[in-house]
C-alpha cells in the first residue's frame, strides 16, 4: 500500500540515493544548450522554435504562496496581479530564449514589472505591503550542463532536481559524490546497453526547454520506497468511497485556472485535462459549478477534478500547437489521453471523516517547484505493478506492457472554515505522520485520485507546465473543488467512517 498521510513519509533515504545515482548525468541540473532548436523545422511550425532554452531559468519569489493574510474583498484584485507576475515571468523566460535583449536587460524590466505589480496587490490590501517585502528580484538560476545527444542532435544534460539548488531535504551529498560519476549503475542497461528500458535517445523535449536525459529513470531499477500507511485505531476511518468521472474531453481543455487565477484567460499558462464538471473555466463561479453538468456517473457528483496534460515528446503539432498555454509556451507534442483516472477518497487511521464543505477547493503539489524547492511537492511517477516504488523528480520508464501512472494525495485535514485561503493551501493540511491532523484542523475524506498512460514504446513525455519550470517532473499538481450534493457526501462520508468500500 501507499503512503496515504503525510508526504514526506513516502520514500526512505536510501531509495533517494539510489534514484540520485541512477541518473544520466552529474551533479546539478542541466538542460538543452543555448538555441537549441528540436523539430520547427520538420514539423512545418514555427511554434517549437519559440523557446529555445539556455543552460538556466529564471527563479522569482512565488508571491502567491507567500500571502497568509488578503481580505476576501482584495482577493479578486490580488489573484488578477498575482497572475500578471506569472505572466511577466512567461514573459521574460520566452524573450531569453530569442535573444531579445541580454540576461540582464530582460531580468531588469522583469524586476521593474513586478515592483510596479507587487503595489498593484498592497494598494488592493489597503496599502499593506508588509508581506511583498523582497519579492521583486527575480534572478537567473543557473542549471548546470551534461552533454548528451538528444533530438537534432542538440546538446542535453540533466536535472537531478530543482530542490538542489534550493538547499532542498530530499537529495543530499551521495547525490553529487563518486558512485553518481562512475560505476555500473551508469552503464548498460540505462544508456541504451541490453536493458528493457533504455532511456530514449530524444529525451530532451521538441521546444528545448526539457524535461532532459536525466529526469527519466528506470523503473526496474528503483528500490521498492513507499512506507506502509499508519495503523488505524480503533475510532479510526479504513472506508473508500470511489466516484466514476471518465478520462476527460478533450473538447474541455483549457490553459486556465479558476482557483489561483479566476477571470483570467490562460492562468495557468498550461493546458489542464476535466473530469466531473463541465464548466470549469476561468471564469466559472460557484454558481456555474451549481448549474453545469458532470462526466461523473453519479450525477451529485459536480466536483471538477483538474490536472495538467501529459504529452508524448514526438516531433508532431497538437491542436493548440500556435496558441497560449500551448506551443507558444513551450507545451508541444501529442496530448496523451489517459488510459483511465481512479478517484477515491479514503479514512483517516486516527479518526473518523467529516464532510467537506461544498466548493472545498484544494490543490496537491506544485507547479512551480522546481524554483520553489520540494515543500510543497506532492504527486508521484511510477509504472503499473511497480506502485511500491514512487518519484517526485523522476519520469519513469516502464516495462513493456506496464503504464505510466501519476498519484496525487490530496491534503486530509481541514480547518472547520474556511473553503479556500489566500495562498489557496492554509484552509487544508497534510495528516501527521500517525494519521492525526494537525491542532486545529479535522479530517475529511481524502482524494486520492490516481492517473494511467500508455505512453508509446522508446517516446519521452513531460508534464505541461509554466515554461521557466522546464517540464520537470517534480512540477505534477492536481486540483479539485467539492461540488458533491450535501446527500452524496453524507453518503461517503458515513461509507467511510463505517469500514465499506462503496461507489
Amino acid at each position: 500500500m501507499r503512503q496515504q498521510t503525510h508526504k514526506r513519509g513516502r520514500f526512505t533515504n536510501k531509495t533517494v540515493a539510489i534514484v540520485a545515482a541512477l541518473a544520466l548525468g552529474g551533479g546539478g541540473a542541466a538542460i538543452i544548450a543555448a538555441n537549441a532548436s528540436a523539430h520547427g523545422d520538420k514539423s512545418g511550425s514555427e511554434q517549437n522554435n519559440t523557446v529555445a532554452a539556455k543552460a538556466g531559468t529564471i527563479q522569482c519569489p512565488d508571491v502567491g504562496q507567500q500571502l497568509s493574510d488578503v481580505p476576501s474583498k482584495a482577493r479578486p484584485e490580488v489573484d488578477k496581479n498575482l497572475a500578471e507576475l506569472d505572466n511577466q515571468v512567461a514573459k521574460a523566460y520566452q524573450q531569453m530564449n530569442q535573444q531579445q535583449g541580454s540576461n540582464d536587460a530582460v531580468l531588469s524590466k522583469l524586476n521593474d514589472d513586478r515592483s510596479q505589480t507587487l503595489n498593484n496587490i498592497g494598494s488592493a490590501m489597503g496599502g499593506d505591503n508588509s508581506q511583498l517585502q523582497g519579492m521583486a528580484d527575480c534572478k537567473w538560476q543557473e542549471v548546470a550542463n551534461q552533454a548528451g545527444q538528444g533530438q537534432d542532435g542538440q546538446q542535453q544534460g540533466g536535472d537531478q532536481q530543482g530542490d538542489q539548488q534550493q538547499g532542498g531535504d530530499q537529495q543530499g551529498g551521495d547525490q553529487q559524490g563518486g558512485d553518481q560519476q562512475g560505476g555500473d549503475q551508469q552503464g548498460g542497461d540505462q544508456q541504451g546497453g541490453e536493458g528493457a528500458n533504455e532511456v530514449p535517445g530524444n529525451a530532451g523535449g521538441q521546444a528545448g526547454n526539457g524535461p532532459s536525459q536525466d529526469d527519466f529513470v528506470d523503473i526496474t531499477k528503483v528500490q521498492p520506497n513507499v512506507q506502509q500507511p499508519p495503523e488505524a485505531q480503533e475510532n479510526g476511518s479504513t472506508g473508500t468511497f470511489s466516484s466514476e468521472c471518465g478520462v476527460g474531453d478533450p473538447e474541455l481543455r483549457n490553459s486556465d485556472n479558476v482557483i489561483v487565477a479566476p477571470g483570467v484567460g490562460n492562468g495557468a499558462h498550461h493546458t489542464h485535462d476535466y473530469v466531473g464538471n463541465d464548466k470549469n473555466d476561468a471564469f466559472a463561479n460557484n454558481q456555474t459549478f451549481e448549474q453545469g453538468g458532470t462526466s461523473c456517473e453519479n450525477q451529485d457528483d459536480k466536483s471538477t477534478y483538474y490536472w495538467p496534460v501529459v504529452r508524448a515528446q514526438d516531433g508532431k503539432d497538437e491542436a493548440d500547437a500556435n496558441e497560449l498555454g500551448g506551443g507558444q509556451e513551450g507545451n508541444v507534442g501529442t496530448i496523451l489521453t489517459p488510459k483511465s483516472s481512479k478517484i477515491e477518497f479514503k479514512g483517516n487511521a486516527q479518526s473518523k471523516v467529516t464532510a467537506m464543505p461544498k466548493f472545498l477547493r484544494i490543490i496537491t503539489g506544485d507547479a512551480k517547484a522546481f524554483t520553489n524547492g520540494d515543500k510543497n511537492a506532492n504527486a508521484s511517477w511510477s509504472c503499473t505493478g511497480f506502485e511500491d516504488r514512487q518519484l517526485t523528480d523522476k519520469y519513469p520508464l516502464c516495462p513493456e506492457g506496464s503504464s505510466v501512472t501519476r498519484t496525487f494525495d490530496f491534503q486530509s485535514c481541514w480547518d472547520g472554515q474556511n473553503i479556500d485561503s489566500a495562498n489557496h493551501r492554509d484552509h487544508v493540511a497534510f495528516a501527521n505522520e500517525d494519521g492525526s491532523c494537525p491542532n486545529g484542523f479535522k479530517a475529511i475524506p481524502q482524494l486520492v485520485n490516481t492517473i494511467t498512460y500508455d505512453v508509446p514504446a522508446n517516446t519521452p513525455f513531460a508534464v505541461d507546465g509554466f515554461p521557466e519550470q522546464l517540464h520537470k517532473p517534480i512540477t505534477d499538481h492536481d486540483d479539485f473543488i467539492n461540488v458533491m450534493s450535501e446527500d452524496l457526501m453524507n453518503e461517503a462520508v458515513d461509507c467511510i467512517n463505517s469500514g465499506k468500500q462503496c461507489g
